[in-house]
């Protein structure tokens, strides 16, 4: 892969905080820009801790949210905490750009966490999807289709199927280094799999969930709308509720396909061509995934009007001075359609 270099004196500038000297060495580069590129991952490594601890303490704490649904964004959650408080620090210390000249082990563990925990957070955003799919396409038998039975094995098949995914990788790239040239292809489908698997074929099952429930959610608001009174009021509120729906599930999807399908599409390109992609591009693009770890707490928790009331009460510590967990977090109601769409 060929590598976008900028020229100072005797030195190869890379990365803001790598440099190759006359001798072909990599080494540190602690400038400015490396400083503030250091402060600013780390801000977003505590922001995606304290955001996802924030949902795990809300379910665990309150009972009102031990529900299925809470259970998958609780694992969700789980899986999140740990991008920002493992893969982050790791890719910081142990980038893109320096584990292309340096393959150490800690390139690999780092690979690896970045791997499972990322196809474990897709896998479980594919998850709630379904959940949310039979919530509001199938409300009389959504009970008995998703509980808590199902919700453990979607949660056990999340988890299962990275750690799948990342030992296949493993043993394909142990391989490789023992027969070289003779094992591409073994390499070219394991690359295949795993690319489906982590990402296209959640991604593709999303997309048609989704597009389910915003046609199922239409189709209720005409129907509410020609079973009452031809109002402007109720008008109003069923024109409300659509543009609710719309702007919910196109908040969801945008937001997911912005951060992930930029990386993925670069991914694909880089193992079946010879394409020549800059490796700052690469670094962008990995952290513009990993983002989404940061953004999925405010996705799918601050969208939730008791998940708001029950971040109060944990940031202010009012669970520290007294017993909350039998509270009732929810002190306004709203429409039953508006609640069914924003939950997804």
């Amino acid at each position: 892969m060929g590598v976008s270099i900028n020229r100072t004196n005797d030195l190869i500038v890379i990365h803001p905080c790598y440099k190759i000297d006359a001798s072909s060495v990599l080494t540190s580069n602690p400038s400015g820009i490396c400083v503030l590129l250091h402060i600013f991952l780390g801000s977003l490594s505590v922001v995606t801790v304290c955001g996802n601890l924030l949902v795990i303490i809300s379910i665990i704490y309150f009972k009102q949210l031990h529900t299925p649904t809470n259970y998958l964004i609780l694992s969700l959650a789980v899986a999140d905490l740990f991008v920002g408080f493992l893969v982050i620090p790791l890719t910081m210390e142990f980038s893109v750009t320096l584990c292309r000249y340096y393959e150490d082990l800690f390139c690999k563990v780092r690979s690896t966490f970045d791997v499972s925990l990322c196809t474990t957070s897709i896998l479980h955003l594919c998850c709630i999807s379904i959940d949310r799919y039979y919530a509001v396409c199938q409300p009389l038998t959504y009970s008995t289709k998703i509980n808590d039975h199902v919700v453990v094995i979607m949660i056990l098949v999340s988890w299962g199927v990275s750690v799948v995914i990342v030992i296949s990788f493993i043993i394909v790239g142990i391989n490789q280094e023992k027969c070289a040239a003779t094992c591409l292809i073994n390499a070219i489908m394991a690359n295949i799999f795993g690319l489906i698997f982590s990402f296209y074929l959640p991604v593709i099952l999303m997309l048609c969930i989704y597009f389910k429930i915003f046609l199922v959610a239409q189709k209720q608001a005409r129907s509410i709308q020609n079973t009452t009174c031809q109002s402007k009021k109720s008008g109003a509120t069923v024109s409300k509720n659509e543009r609710k729906a719309t702007k919910t599930l196109a908040i969801v999807m945008g937001i997911f396909l912005i951060c992930w399908l930029p990386f993925f599409l670069c991914t694909t390109v880089l193992s079946f061509s010879h394409v020549y992609v800059p490796l700052p591009l690469i670094e962008l693009l990995n952290w513009l995934a990993l983002s989404n770890s940061m953004l999925n707490p405010f996705i799918y928790a601050f969208f939730y009007s008791w998940f708001r009331s029950a971040f109060r009460m944990i940031i202010s510590g009012k669970i520290i001075q007294d017993d909350f967990t039998n509270s009732k977090l929810i002190t306004k109601t709203k429409p039953q359609l508006s609640h069914q769409t924003v939950t997804g």
